[in-house]
């Protein structure tokens, strides 16, 4: 066993999104992002196999819907995206990190 903090290691040069598996087994993926500004694509959307509850841990960021719905996250914010729902990040913070926790589950 060994201890990590998800305030750690955020690297200085943040030109694309870090995703960081914690933990995965069957059914079960736990990942840190990071993001300062990133956005998803312009085209398409995340549409997932899995649910996903993301949490912010720290930072900003904006989820855009397909239905138009726009859910803005706060630190300490979370929220469950259920399987197959299209979604995609309009907006984080871009002068300074935003931290999520995200757990994939069937």
């Amino acid at each position: 066993m060994s201890r990590i903090n998800l305030f750690a290691d955020i690297p200085e040069n943040l030109n694309s999104e870090v995703f960081q598996s914690l933990l995965q087994g069957d059914n079960l993926k736990i990942e840190r992002i990071v993001s300062k500004g990133h956005t998803s694509p312009a085209k398409g959307w995340y549409q997932q196999e899995q649910h996903e509850w993301v949490s912010v841990l720290k930072g900003e960021a904006r989820l855009l819907f397909e239905d138009g719905r726009e859910v803005h996250l706060l630190s300490g914010d979370h929220i469950n995206i259920p399987a197959q729902c299209r979604h995609k990040v309009a907006w984080t913070l871009p002068e300074s990190e935003t931290i999520w926790l995200a757990v994939h589950y069937s």
